[in-house]
């Protein structure tokens, strides 16, 4: 089992930890191959790639692109192999959607205000995004404002997709992601797939995707088995990952770095696809 990091994020979407920050905490903590994923944002991919080659570390440069299906948000991975990732036209469309996220912030905020009496200053809300805006942004708002939650407390009762004060990201259908990242020469997986509830996995192979994220920090071993054998049976390439975030003390969602295993052999096959070898 080799310890990998193919799911991850910085402070340019909702992490917590700069590129520099992630990558040598990942170094730290013996992770041998570490993409980062940054929500619809590629801002921190030329840096983070300058700090692994000091490092010595493997990376790919990658995004984790929100796309709807059956009324419900569906994330996917894209691995650039490439540096495909600074097209002028990928850049344009990553910031209209950058904007978007602007604005469903203001309208969660609102809304929250609405139906839940939680009064909090969007002024703060963009602070602390730095770029892209997410809910985890609303969620230490919520907080440092002093309302008695927790950050899973926030996402379950008040911002979670069946919330009344959620808001939809812009409408991105799979197959149109899928399109935009292979354009832009990136391999694309379906991204934490046990997280999907309105359709079921198996639909999904459909899709021309190239893997799944079938080992994730939350899943159960069997779900982890189950994915497996579907990837294998459907021959598409498994991706490992913690989703990691930095939110090390109290958060049950995200894994830290360097906790995330992949059999060689799903490694291997991943790397011969991506490499093109």
């Amino acid at each position: 089992m080799i310890k990998v990091d193919m799911h991850t994020h910085t402070i340019a979407s909702d992490g917590r930890l700069t590129p520099r920050e992630l990558i040598t905490r990942a170094k730290e903590n013996g992770s041998m191959m570490l993409a980062i994923t940054d929500h619809d944002t590629v801002d921190s991919l030329q840096e983070a790639a300058t700090i692994a080659r000091e490092l010595s570390l493997e990376f790919i440069p990658g995004i984790e692109l929100s796309t709807v299906h059956n009324g419900e948000s569906i994330h996917m991975l894209g691995f650039f192999r490439d540096d495909s990732y600074k097209n002028k036209e990928l850049l344009d469309f990553l910031l209209s959607l950058k904007e978007h996220r602007v604005n469903r912030g203001r309208k969660i905020v609102e809304n929250l205000k609405k139906y839940f009496n939680i009064e909090i200053s969007y002024d703060n809300v963009l602070k602390r995004g730095k770029g892209v805006i997410a809910r985890p942004h609303i969620a230490d708002e919520i907080i440092a404002s002093g309302y008695p939650y927790t950050k899973d407390e926030i996402f379950d009762k008040f911002i979670s997709n069946k919330s009344p004060a959620y808001v939809e990201n812009k409408k991105i259908t799979v197959p149109e992601g899928i399109a935009l990242l292979k354009k832009y020469n990136a391999l694309v997986f379906l991204a934490h797939p046990i997280l999907i509830r309105k359709t079921p996995i198996k639909d999904f192979t459909e899709f021309d995707f190239d893997g799944f994220e079938a080992i994730y920090f939350q899943n159960k071993s069997e779900q982890t088995k189950k994915l497996i054998k579907l990837c294998a049976e459907k021959n598409l390439l498994v991706s490992a990952g913690g989703d990691f975030h930095g939110d090390l003390d109290g958060d049950t969602k995200h894994g830290d770095l360097g906790i995330t295993e992949i059999p060689e052999e799903m490694l291997n096959a991943f790397k011969k696809a991506y490499y093109n070898i």
